[in-house]
């Protein structure tokens, strides 16, 4: 199996700003990661050049064994699951919930781009039943809850049966019972063998899902810490990051949490 990701010297700049630093960052076969931080601290933009979606400014990025610049991107996406609220808002309101997911095959924003065929119509019936969202799917996508969406994104996501799954901060906006469920779905999918790979950009310890097995720890556009999770998320380190006096804890079921000192 090909290595899912891996950068080399990636820099992006935008406006004599430098948004993101990274010297080395690989996600191999099998592992769950944990992008960690404080807002502006360059999760969305490391995830986004992760997923496809944005060209650094310099550097070297190799996806599922295609490097940038010799690949045609829009074709890399149809093996690559992406989950954002930036992406929610580019999605038509007035789009069926079922239309919602069957795009998620090719990466469009519209139904209408392509012929999608009968195994294509029944995957993404199976995954908004996987994901608990089965009974919504004749409904628009703009007029149901913040944790529907939620779940119909995810089902989005793995629409392509993707080799590496990105998503970012998935369970941003929910409520105590909504960021639960989705964490038992994706728990489920940190603890399958596919995808190859997994990201997931969070700023919250409680919203780390059980079966991650690495982390890594940003602040001013750089990875401060990285490796097994165990080893990143430690008080210290949180404390650090966030500029916050802090002591991590991690429950007998794997949730980790944090408490303000």
């Amino acid at each position: 199996m090909t290595t899912p990701a891996v950068l080399h010297d990636v820099t992006v700049v935008r406006n004599g700003r430098i948004l993101l630093s990274v010297e080395s960052f690989v996600v191999n076969e099998g592992e769950r990661w944990i992008l960690l931080g404080p807002n502006g601290s360059g999760k969305t933009t490391m995830l986004s050049i992760l997923a496809g979606r944005l060209w650094p400014t310099s550097g070297d990025v190799a996806l599922l064994g295609e490097r940038h610049g010799h690949v045609d991107l829009r074709q890399l996406r149809q093996r690559l699951g992406f989950l954002s609220s930036a992406l929610a808002k580019e999605l038509r309101g007035s789009l069926s919930v079922f239309d919602v997911v069957l795009t998620g095959s090719d990466g469009a924003l519209e139904p209408w781009w392509k012929e999608y065929d009968d195994d294509e119509r029944v995957r993404a019936g199976k995954l908004l039943q996987d994901v608990g969202a089965g009974p919504l799917s004749d409904q628009r996508f703009g007029v149901i809850s913040d944790g529907e969406r939620a779940r119909v994104l995810l089902a989005r996501a793995l629409m392509p049966s993707p080799d590496l799954l990105c998503l970012d901060e998935p369970a941003a906006g929910l409520d105590l019972g909504a960021r639960e469920q989705l964490l038992g779905r994706l728990r489920l999918i940190f603890t399958a063998s596919e995808p190859s790979g997994v990201v997931v950009v969070t700023h919250h310890l409680e919203e780390i899902p059980v079966g991650a097995t690495h982390a890594a720890l940003l602040k001013a556009g750089q990875i401060v810490a990285q490796g097994p999770i165990g080893s990143v998320i430690t008080s210290k380190s949180i404390s650090d990051a966030f500029d916050v006096d802090v002591e991590v804890h991690q429950s007998a079921s794997a949730r980790f949490s944090a408490r303000g000192l």
